[in-house]
Protein backbone atom coordinates (compact mmCIF):
# COMPACT_ATOMS: atom_id res chain seq x y z
CA UNK A 1 0.00 0.00 0.00
CA UNK A 2 2.89 2.27 0.89
CA UNK A 3 4.45 1.88 -2.86
CA UNK A 4 0.80 2.77 -3.84
CA UNK A 5 1.16 6.54 -2.07
CA UNK A 6 4.06 7.39 -4.31
CA UNK A 7 2.12 7.14 -7.73
CA UNK A 8 -0.44 9.12 -5.85
CA UNK A 9 1.18 12.71 -7.85
CA UNK A 10 2.03 10.97 -10.40
CA UNK A 11 -1.71 10.03 -11.32
CA UNK A 12 -3.02 13.28 -10.24
CA UNK A 13 -0.80 14.82 -12.50
CA UNK A 14 -2.10 13.03 -15.33
CA UNK A 15 -6.19 12.66 -14.27
CA UNK A 16 -5.45 16.89 -13.74
CA UNK A 17 -4.70 17.00 -17.38
CA UNK A 18 -7.33 14.75 -18.26
CA UNK A 19 -9.87 17.07 -16.13
CA UNK A 20 -7.75 20.31 -17.34
CA UNK A 21 -8.12 19.26 -20.83
CA UNK A 22 -11.95 19.14 -20.09
CA UNK A 23 -11.98 22.49 -18.23
CA UNK A 24 -10.51 24.11 -21.41
CA UNK A 25 -12.82 22.94 -23.83
CA UNK A 26 -15.71 23.96 -21.21
CA UNK A 27 -14.53 27.37 -21.20
CA UNK A 28 -14.41 27.76 -24.97
CA UNK A 29 -18.46 27.53 -24.85
CA UNK A 30 -18.30 30.72 -22.02
CA UNK A 31 -17.27 33.49 -24.10
CA UNK A 32 -18.95 32.14 -27.08
CA UNK A 33 -22.06 31.70 -25.00
CA UNK A 34 -22.36 35.04 -24.35
CA UNK A 35 -23.80 35.82 -28.04
CA UNK A 36 -25.06 32.28 -28.26
CA UNK A 37 -27.24 30.98 -25.32
CA UNK A 38 -27.15 27.71 -26.64
CA UNK A 39 -23.79 27.75 -25.64
CA UNK A 40 -23.97 28.95 -22.33
CA UNK A 41 -26.77 26.40 -21.61
CA UNK A 42 -23.86 23.98 -22.89
CA UNK A 43 -21.06 25.51 -20.91
CA UNK A 44 -23.26 25.30 -17.40
CA UNK A 45 -24.12 21.35 -18.51
CA UNK A 46 -20.43 20.79 -19.24
CA UNK A 47 -19.57 22.25 -15.44
CA UNK A 48 -21.94 20.25 -13.82
CA UNK A 49 -19.87 17.33 -14.99
CA UNK A 50 -17.07 18.35 -13.26
CA UNK A 51 -17.84 16.49 -9.75
CA UNK A 52 -18.78 13.02 -11.90
CA UNK A 53 -15.34 13.26 -13.92
CA UNK A 54 -13.65 13.35 -10.36
CA UNK A 55 -15.15 11.02 -8.68
CA UNK A 56 -14.87 8.80 -11.73
CA UNK A 57 -11.24 9.69 -11.78
CA UNK A 58 -10.91 9.04 -8.05
CA UNK A 59 -12.46 5.78 -8.33
CA UNK A 60 -10.07 4.84 -11.06
CA UNK A 61 -7.18 5.81 -9.13
CA UNK A 62 -8.79 3.63 -6.09
CA UNK A 63 -9.01 0.86 -8.19
CA UNK A 64 -6.23 1.09 -10.38
CA UNK A 65 -3.28 1.90 -8.33
CA UNK A 66 -4.73 1.03 -4.80
CA UNK A 67 -6.12 -2.18 -5.39
CA UNK A 68 -9.36 -1.18 -4.23
CA UNK A 69 -9.00 0.13 -0.95
CA UNK A 70 -8.36 3.61 -0.18
CA UNK A 71 -8.72 5.77 3.43
CA UNK A 72 -10.94 9.18 2.91
CA UNK A 73 -7.13 10.82 4.09
CA UNK A 74 -5.67 9.25 1.04
CA UNK A 75 -8.41 10.09 -1.27
CA UNK A 76 -9.31 13.72 -0.48
CA UNK A 77 -5.39 14.29 -0.78
CA UNK A 78 -5.51 12.59 -4.47
CA UNK A 79 -8.64 14.81 -5.39
CA UNK A 80 -7.50 17.62 -4.46
CA UNK A 81 -4.46 17.92 -6.31
CA UNK A 82 -6.05 16.62 -9.13
CA UNK A 83 -8.00 19.41 -8.69
CA UNK A 84 -4.83 21.74 -8.29
CA UNK A 85 -3.12 20.34 -11.54
CA UNK A 86 -6.87 20.89 -13.56
CA UNK A 87 -6.73 24.48 -12.31
CA UNK A 88 -3.20 25.07 -13.04
CA UNK A 89 -3.48 24.01 -16.51
CA UNK A 90 -6.77 25.93 -16.95
CA UNK A 91 -5.37 28.99 -15.42
CA UNK A 92 -2.85 29.08 -18.81
CA UNK A 93 -5.36 29.22 -20.73
CA UNK A 94 -7.65 31.62 -19.13
CA UNK A 95 -4.84 33.85 -18.97
CA UNK A 96 -4.31 33.13 -23.01
CA UNK A 97 -7.90 34.05 -23.56
CA UNK A 98 -7.47 37.52 -21.23
CA UNK A 99 -4.39 38.54 -22.39
CA UNK A 100 -4.28 37.93 -26.23
CA UNK A 101 -7.92 36.78 -27.41
CA UNK A 102 -11.00 38.76 -25.15
CA UNK A 103 -10.00 42.44 -26.17
CA UNK A 104 -12.81 43.28 -23.44
CA UNK A 105 -15.22 41.08 -25.26
CA UNK A 106 -17.06 39.76 -22.18
CA UNK A 107 -17.24 43.13 -20.06
CA UNK A 108 -18.41 45.20 -24.00
CA UNK A 109 -21.33 42.07 -24.25
CA UNK A 110 -22.26 42.81 -20.19
CA UNK A 111 -22.03 46.56 -20.79
CA UNK A 112 -24.78 45.59 -23.96
CA UNK A 113 -26.64 43.97 -21.90
CA UNK A 114 -26.99 46.52 -18.68
CA UNK A 115 -27.86 49.30 -21.94
CA UNK A 116 -30.64 46.82 -23.06
CA UNK A 117 -32.63 46.38 -19.68
CA UNK A 118 -31.74 49.93 -18.80
CA UNK A 119 -33.73 50.75 -22.36
CA UNK A 120 -36.65 48.30 -21.00
CA UNK A 121 -37.95 51.02 -18.59
CA UNK A 122 -38.78 48.76 -15.94
CA UNK A 123 -39.84 50.38 -12.71
CA UNK A 124 -37.33 50.47 -9.25
CA UNK A 125 -34.53 49.27 -11.90
CA UNK A 126 -32.28 52.55 -11.69
CA UNK A 127 -30.30 51.66 -8.91
CA UNK A 128 -29.97 48.35 -10.09
CA UNK A 129 -28.48 49.35 -13.02
CA UNK A 130 -26.57 51.97 -11.57
CA UNK A 131 -25.09 49.33 -9.73
CA UNK A 132 -24.17 47.17 -12.78
CA UNK A 133 -22.26 49.71 -14.16
CA UNK A 134 -20.10 50.54 -11.19
CA UNK A 135 -19.49 47.34 -11.28
CA UNK A 136 -18.80 47.11 -14.80
CA UNK A 137 -16.25 50.00 -14.58
CA UNK A 138 -14.31 48.36 -11.83
CA UNK A 139 -14.30 45.42 -13.71
CA UNK A 140 -12.47 47.01 -16.40
CA UNK A 141 -9.63 47.74 -14.69
CA UNK A 142 -8.70 44.29 -13.50
CA UNK A 143 -5.61 42.97 -15.63
CA UNK A 144 -5.76 39.48 -17.62
CA UNK A 145 -3.36 38.29 -14.62
CA UNK A 146 -5.68 39.08 -12.32
CA UNK A 147 -8.22 37.80 -13.73
CA UNK A 148 -6.53 34.46 -14.10
CA UNK A 149 -5.72 34.09 -10.35
CA UNK A 150 -9.09 35.05 -9.37
CA UNK A 151 -10.32 32.12 -11.35
CA UNK A 152 -7.37 29.62 -10.08
CA UNK A 153 -7.70 30.37 -6.62
CA UNK A 154 -11.76 29.91 -6.97
CA UNK A 155 -10.86 26.56 -9.61
CA UNK A 156 -8.59 25.33 -6.28
CA UNK A 157 -11.10 26.55 -4.07
CA UNK A 158 -14.48 24.51 -5.31
CA UNK A 159 -12.11 21.64 -5.94
CA UNK A 160 -10.78 21.34 -2.55
CA UNK A 161 -14.81 21.45 -1.57
CA UNK A 162 -15.59 19.15 -4.33
CA UNK A 163 -13.14 16.54 -3.32
CA UNK A 164 -14.74 16.44 0.34
CA UNK A 165 -17.86 14.54 -0.61
CA UNK A 166 -16.09 12.42 -3.41
CA UNK A 167 -13.58 11.24 -0.88
CA UNK A 168 -16.60 10.05 1.25
CA UNK A 169 -17.89 8.00 -1.81
CA UNK A 170 -14.65 6.58 -2.88
CA UNK A 171 -13.33 5.22 0.28
CA UNK A 172 -12.81 2.02 1.13
CA UNK A 173 -11.40 -0.28 3.54
CA UNK A 174 -10.48 -3.84 3.38
CA UNK A 175 -12.90 -5.94 5.25
CA UNK A 176 -10.30 -6.68 8.41
CA UNK A 177 -9.49 -3.42 8.97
Amino acid sequence: MAENRNYMQRYAMLFGTYMGGFWILKFIFFPLGLNIPFLLFLFTGLTICVPFMGYRYTRMYRDQVCEGNIGFLHAWIFTVFMYMFAALLTAVAHYTYFRFIDQGHVINTCEALINTISQSNIPGMESTIATYREALEETRKITPIEWTMQMLSSNFFWGSLLAIPTSLLVMKRKKGE
